[in-house]
């Protein structure tokens, strides 16, 4: 199903929708403020493997984040973040990062089964915040590009819809998207090591 949403004030019913979808363990592909991405409820351990398919990798060595709705959110899935570290998160999101931060118990196993450090999210994009916020769970987050694409030529959500249509539940159209990954940080270790330049700018960590 492709699914129109207007970022600018997405429909509540849509919305639910798409939240039953994945209380059910289905798999969606949603906009964000880099790429569109791929994913699922991160508890449903079917649905992280269905993903693990499309995206043509073993779960054990897919390095899967995960999209929090705000920083309490965050609060429970990252553990002993420090003050700095939750400074520099607070000056950057929302906005085009993934920050590596220690898991906390909170992240099913099987999802981080051999690192104790966790990807997360928040993207600067009303329409999944909105979906993470009425599901009560992070969701899974993963490009919808593998390494052998042309990014450019998935930032429009129906050549999404029409290449992931037989895999997925739900495409949602929330208007075009980005080709540029989000940046990481790793924020295991101070100072933070940028791991992938990305969309978001990462010119004052030498300042």
């Amino acid at each position: 199903m492709l699914k129109k949403i207007y970022e600018t004030n997405p429909n509540a019913r849509d919305i639910e929708r798409v939240v039953g979808v994945l209380r059910e363990g289905g798999i969606i592909i949603y906009p964000t403020d880099t790429v569109y991405g791929i994913g699922c409820d991160i508890h449903n351990k079917e649905a992280v493997q269905r993903v693990a398919q499309i995206k043509r990798i073993s779960l054990e060595k897919a390095n899967f984040s995960i999209i929090c709705s705000d920083f309490s959110h965050l609060s429970d899935y990252a553990r002993n973040v420090d003050n700095a570290t939750f400074k520099l998160m607070k000056r950057l999101l929302p906005g085009p990062y993934t920050f590596i931060l220690p898991a906390s118990n909170k992240v099913p196993r099987f999802f981080t089964p051999r690192k104790k450090t966790i990807g997360i999210r928040i993207p600067n994009n009303k329409i999944i915040l909105e979906i993470v916020r009425v599901l009560g769970n992070p969701v899974l987050t993963t490009s919808v590009f593998s390494d052998q694409d042309d990014p450019r030529e998935l930032t429009d959500p129906e050549l999404i819809y029409e290449r992931f249509k037989n895999v997925v539940d739900v495409v949602i159209d929330g208007g075009p998207g980005g080709w540029q990954l989000s940046t990481v940080i790793d924020c295991t270790t101070w100072p933070p090591v940028v791991v992938r330049e990305g969309a978001g700018d990462v010119s004052f960590l030498s300042e």
